[in-house]
């Protein structure tokens, strides 16, 4: 394989953007890629679920074999090696490890996460745990789901159970990936699992996630023998008003609140944003807060995990010039950039990265940041031989790690960069139709195949080291 600076010429990094210290890696999640759906005593989840539910899914896919990597986790751990990482980060499925969501362990699921870290380890790479990555146990939605309080108190339960196998080994706990989907794309909009159209039991799962994550997080830090970093990941783009129109302004506001300081503010502040709450309350619901709620979301974490994808520009009006809509709320609508565009039909908007990350870095200091996903899907289109000539993707990791390095040079702490995704896998409601991998996955024979992409991740790693 050549070199960086022979194969990707128009592509290179200056060599001093980043610490010596600063963290490599690639993601995954458990859903997307393990398979073996109803293996080893896992119980299903509600992507299982909701994969059955017709026309939910694009091409009635879901996630039965996926990538098969549990059956396949050597040779995977054996790929990422070869990418030169520091760090792997993947998900636990709950229902792999608790069935049902409650109740003592099983054995035989908690033991594939004990072998994927010590494979991890014996290849010289860092496991990265992140508890929960939306595979929420049926049986828990069945009894309500992110909208009832419980669910709070179960999944803290469950954090300890993985905590107590695996925290002599494993040092970078995350809690949860992505609150807003969980909460939004899966009670209120429905796209998502496990698939309710209830604004009310939406801003409840807001407030029962950051409850979860505030147990977990007390109770993991409570029982830890050895200096461990905790810390969230949260899905965060920018708001950004379409114009200097007063209702564009509000509009973005809006979104940002709902969308970034309804996250940030408890977890690092200790207070739902007032303007929030003022617009949840025009609609006529609140966050159900109970003393003491807020003190358990805001314990102390020693990490936030960014994972971004584009920025976006809003309107207080819609297409007709209005400003609330046929159900009397106010207007709040994406205004679509003159961009280039994804295979997801997102906008590429890599500036707009290293102003999220300034702007965390201002508006709450003091709390270090990674990369935990940035990747694009894009048509990839195989050769014979499986190789991926993604000159798309690879443009598009080289400019937001770009991006990276430009708020790294105006003073962000930023510690690491992890490329998402590893590898092609289930991509949620767009089925297997839509790939972000760097690596190619050929779902037939399940034969792995890194794209350009990946080589050139490899060689700007390397580099990064030799410097």
């Amino acid at each position: 394989m050549n070199p960086v600076g022979s194969s990707f010429p128009d592509l290179l990094l200056p060599p001093t953007a980043f610490p010596p210290s600063f963290q490599w890696g690639v993601a995954t999640s458990a859903y997307q890629i393990e398979g073996a759906a109803a293996e080893d005593g896992r119980t299903p989840s509600i992507w299982d679920t909701f994969c059955r539910v017709p026309g939910a899914v694009r091409g009635g896919d879901n996630g039965d074999v996926a990538c098969d990597h549990y059956h396949r986790m050597p040779q995977d751990v054996a790929l990422i090696k070869s990418l030169g990482v520091d760090s792997y980060r993947f998900s636990v499925a709950w229902p792999r490890v608790q069935p049902h969501g409650r109740g003592p362990v099983n054995p035989a699921g908690l033991a594939f996460y004990d072998r994927l870290t010590d494979e991890l380890l014996g290849a010289g790479i860092a496991p990265w745990v992140t508890l929960y990555h939306w595979d929420l146990p049926q049986a828990l939605e069945d009894a309500g789901g992110w909208p009832h309080r419980d669910t709070a108190y179960r999944f803290a339960d469950y954090a300890m159970l993985v905590f107590d196998r695996l925290a002599d080994r494993v040092g970078t706990w995350t809690t949860l990936n992505e609150p807003w989907c969980s909460a939004w794309l899966g009670y209120e909009v429905g796209v998502h699992a496990p698939g309710r159209r209830d604004f009310g039991a939406a801003v409840a799962a807001v407030h029962h996630l950051l409850l979860g994550h505030g147990l977990a997080t007390q109770r993991m830090k409570a029982a830890a023998t050895r200096e461990h970093t905790f810390g969230i990941t949260l899905n965060m783009g920018t708001a950004d008003p379409a114009t200097d129109a007063p209702a564009d302004h509000d509009a973005a506001r809006r979104a940002d609140g709902m969308g970034l300081r309804a996250y940030l503010d408890p977890l690092c502040k200790g207070t739902y944003p007032q303007d929030v709450v003022d617009d949840l309350a025009e609609r006529g619901v609140a966050f159900p807060v109970r003393d003491g709620d807020l003190d358990v979301i805001a314990t102390p974490i020693e990490v936030l995990g960014v994972n971004f994808y584009f920025g976006q520009d809003f309107s207080g009006t819609d297409e007709h010039g209005c400003r609330v809509d046929a159900d009397g709320h106010p207007v709040v609508r994406v205004v679509p950039q003159d961009r280039p565009r994804t295979a997801m039909d997102w906008p590429i908007t890599p500036e707009r990265l290293t102003q999220l990350l300034l702007r965390l870095h201002r508006d709450y200091p003091g709390l270090p940041l990674v990369i935990t996903e940035n990747g694009a899907a894009f048509d990839d289109a195989a050769g014979e031989s499986g190789f991926v000539a993604d000159e798309g993707r690879t443009a598009y990791l080289a400019e937001h790690i770009a991006a990276v390095a430009a708020a790294c040079e105006q003073g962000a702490d930023i510690r690491g960069y992890f490329a998402w995704s590893l590898m092609d896998n289930f991509e949620w409601a767009e089925g297997y139709a839509k790939r972000f991998g760097i690596v190619h996955v050929d779902y037939e024979t399940q034969r792995r195949t890194p794209k350009r992409s990946a080589l050139w991740f490899r060689d700007t790693i390397a580099r990064h080291r030799a410097t």
